[in-house]
């Protein structure tokens, strides 16, 4: 329950801070968070240019990597521009509308890509149990129907965030403690009882991502059952690299997520610019290192990626 003395009416716009006790740095982070905005642009457009050119990559397993980087693509242009804008020109106001907005487009293209990884989790799964009906199994059609079933979930699930936060009538402050209008951070500057919200909040965690990272592992566990099996050592390792680039990938993605969750049920309490920090790198570091580590790891990528910077050499 959060009471006010002196509370405000629903306001016309929010100040972001930022990130709170460290605005004397905001231009020295900036640097990091514009970095990494540009090489997570350079970086997926030209895995889904590649994906474009090369035809032999048209299949499930790239296809699939193709929604990834769309997916990040958006979810970094929905979120550094207005951390730059705050950075670099103290633009800190954001209007009420586009504060919703952001609240709601943020965490759902987030959902998207949990989404996304159980899809390429079952991409692998299909591939090691079942290798010779692996296009007739993921066709064309069954990737438009898992990409529509990752849009729907998403939008069912994060449609509701802007609706309760509007139903929200008074505030205890118009500053909102984050670099941007995060679902949480808004409802705690609320005054009254903000259970409901409360509630919501772990549902939509519990029905996307801890979901999603239930039904990974359960794939990954029969991946493993599966290679096991081959007596060949040297048939395991290769059934087993095809998965390599994937299981770096999620690790990278649910890690953050599973210490945060962690670290709560233990009590304990970072400081909160720390806590800030930390949140916008779990929206910003995966979208970089994806493409890198396929890039990295997957060979007809590697080969795509040395002959882009050979050409460029001469």
């Amino acid at each position: 329950m959060s009471s006010c003395n002196n509370s405000i009416p629903q306001p016309l716009k929010f100040i972001l801070a930022g990130i709170p006790g460290l605005e004397s740095s905001h231009g020295l982070f900036s640097v990091p968070f514009f970095l990494i905005f540009v090489i997570t642009v350079i970086g997926n457009v030209t895995i889904l240019s590649i994906i474009q050119i090369e035809k032999s990559l048209q299949e499930p397993m790239f296809l699939l990597l193709a929604m990834l980087s769309v997916v990040d693509l958006c979810l970094v242009n929905v979120t550094v521009p207005r951390m730059l804008s705050i950075f670099w020109m103290n633009a800190k106001e954001i209007s009420f509308d586009a504060c919703l907005a952001q609240m709601f487009l943020i965490p759902c293209f987030y959902v998207m890509e949990s989404g996304i990884l159980l899809a390429m989790a079952f991409d692998r799964f299909v591939a090691i149990w079942h290798p010779l009906r692996y296009t007739a199994v993921l066709g064309n059609q069954m990737l438009v129907k898992m990409a529509v079933a990752v849009l729907a979930r998403a939008l069912a699930v994060l449609t509701p965030a802007p609706i309760l936060a509007k139903r929200l009538q008074s505030f205890q402050t118009n500053v909102i403690a984050y670099s941007y209008c995060a679902y949480m951070s808004v409802v705690l500057t609320a005054c009254g009882d903000i259970s409901e919200h409360l509630v919501y909040g772990l549902m939509v965690i519990v029905a996307s991502v801890g979901f999603d990272l239930l039904l990974i592992i359960l794939s990954y566990g029969l991946i493993l059952r599966a290679v096991f099996r081959i007596s060949s050592w040297e048939a395991r390792g290769k059934a087993l690299s095809t998965c390599g680039s994937h299981f770096c990938v999620i690790t990278l993605f649910y890690s953050p997520v599973v210490f945060s969750v962690l670290a709560q049920i233990l009590g304990y309490h970072m400081a909160p610019y720390l806590q800030i920090i930390i949140d916008n790198l779990y929206f910003l570091i995966p979208p970089m290192v994806n493409p890198l580590i396929y890039a990295a790891r997957t060979k007809q990528m590697r080969e795509w990626v040395l002959r882009i910077l050979h050409c460029q050499k001469h």
